[in-house]
């Protein structure tokens, strides 16, 4: 392969693979403005050395390669500014938790990922992806339980969801199926976390009717399902820290809530 040709591979990679790169930044960090700051300093690596780009593997698995290489070179827990509030709260419970294993669980669950990639882009045995993404699932088990606000319009989905989260130990405070609805839900029964479908039976806003009750209650975890989740990474705006693609998956739903509970960092989503 020509260098010319090399390098405009590595360039449509980037293109096709960077709004869920910024995902996994997001979902990682806990928050848009430090996912999005791996996400740029990931680009000016590869910008800067090529070499970085694993070419023997999967375009998307090498972007991912390179941003974890980032990532594990930085220290995390070294000390520096501290942070507050639900941000606050978040670094704490890292602190906690055995090394690599969110990196695994989230590469699979909602990157989804095989065994083999993972292990690829952690640069660790397959057998270590498996035991890693097992631990994962044991610690964010033992997160603190809460109460969960459902907002989707389709009763089945919303059914699913219901059953899913509470089997998890979770108590759902109501389902709403509109944006006046899910307020009123919001307000009568305070949540510890919003499970939100964008388009609503109403055609209203999900994003509007959590923004509200974001303002009206502050920072809690938030998660968005939405069938277009590229529409929602652009960077263009506030973006959600966790979001799921339908058609989900149970693995999919039970990480994201257990990771969002754990790690308790959404910013509000504006449009």
């Amino acid at each position: 392969m020509s260098n010319g040709t090399a390098q405009q591979d590595i360039t449509t990679a980037i293109g096709t693979y960077l709004p869920y790169l910024r995902r996994y930044a997001r979902a990682l960090t806990g928050t848009q403005s430090s996912g999005d700051a791996y996400a740029a300093a990931t680009l000016e690596a590869i910008l800067e050395d090529r070499s970085i780009f694993d070419t023997q593997i999967s375009a998307k698995s090498a972007l991912f390669k390179t941003l974890h290489m980032l990532w594990a070179s930085t220290d995390t827990s070294a000390p520096g500014e501290t942070a507050v509030g639900i941000e606050g709260a978040a670094q704490r419970h890292l602190a906690k938790l055995t090394a690599n294993t969110r990196e695994a669980l989230l590469l699979h669950t909602i990157e989804e990922f095989s065994h083999a990639e993972i292990a690829d882009i952690m640069s660790i045995e397959e057998s270590e992806v498996v035991h890693l993404i097992d631990v994962a699932h044991r610690e964010m088990a033992d997160s603190v339980a809460g109460r969960i606000l459902i907002i989707e319009d389709e009763a089945i989905i919303a059914m699913d969801l219901e059953s899913l989260v509470s089997d998890m130990g979770h108590k759902v405070t109501g389902i709403a199926r509109t944006h006046s609805g899910a307020i009123a839900l919001g307000k009568s029964e305070r949540p510890d976390m919003i499970l939100a479908d964008i388009q609503l039976a109403d055609n209203s806003s999900g994003i509007d009717a959590v923004n509200e009750l974001l303002g009206e209650f502050g920072d809690m975890p938030v998660i968005f399902i939405t069938a277009f989740p590229e529409r929602l990474l652009t960077g263009n705006k506030p973006e959600p820290a966790f979001l799921i693609a339908k058609p989900y998956t149970e693995e999919q739903v039970r990480s994201a809530v257990a990771q969002a509970m754990f790690f308790s960092s959404t910013e509000t989503l504006s449009v």
